[in-house]
């Protein structure tokens, strides 16, 4: 006799939700390219910023928490780290670009540069001098992120680290060109949220958010 029952459907992949958080404001953020420099840390508006997104971050089931080792990043993750009690895990992955001669340079020097104008119009030609280049930058988030999904697969992970590495990361994963990566802006202690999952593209759920909670954030 035949049987009505239909073969159940194949369970569908979990998905993983990273969020990318960038550092809080420092004594030199918007007029200095700190770059991998030792020794600079958050300014009082800075902690005050990474307190904040502590409280945004707690409200959700938190499986890890990695930071770029720099003190500027370790400093904002901590907060988060006393509220959900999940362990900072330092990641060079997520440092910084490495801005090679012209790290520590005043941005308002590096306007009058020559370079400047490719840095801003076609990045992915340009290398920082004695420093990486923008797709090594990319290509070293890419692999980052995607060894910490697979790591936490089906979990929730916050990533603190630096402007041009999470806009680059966020463009890359929108399938935007490398070279129009410049268009994203990501304050200090913004958060920008990516879903993964196995046999689909990323999914960009925000991007560069500061005050609207995150309670309803979920990965899809």
């Amino acid at each position: 006799m035949p049987r009505d029952d239909k073969p159940s459907p194949p369970p569908e992949a979990p998905t993983t939700l990273i969020l990318l958080v960038r550092h809080g404001q420092t004594p030199t953020t918007g007029t200095v390219l700190p770059g991998r420099a030792p020794g600079l840390h958050l300014s009082e508006a800075g902690a005050k910023q990474a307190d904040r997104v502590a409280e945004r971050l707690a409200v959700l089931p938190l499986d890890a928490i990695y930071a770029s080792p720099l003190e500027r990043t370790l400093e904002t993750a901590r907060p988060a780290s006393a509220r959900t009690g999940v362990r900072v895990l330092e990641d060079d992955g997520l440092l910084e670009g490495d801005f090679g001669d012209w790290t520590g340079a005043l941005l308002a020097d590096l306007y009058h540069q020559p370079e400047w104008k490719t840095v801003q119009q076609r990045p992915s030609a340009f290398r920082f001098p004695q420093g990486e280049s923008f797709v090594e930058i990319r290509d070293r988030m890419t692999a980052t992120l995607e060894r910490l999904r697979r790591a936490h697969d089906g979990g929730t992970v916050v990533c603190f680290s630096h402007a041009d590495p999470i806009r680059v990361a966020v463009s890359d994963a929108m399938g935007t060109p490398l070279d129009r990566f410049q268009r994203l802006s990501i304050g200090p202690c913004s958060v920008s949220a990516l879903s993964y999952q196995d046999g689909r593209d990323p999914v960009v759920l925000t991007v560069n958010s500061t005050q609207d909670t995150l309670a309803q954030l979920r990965a899809s």
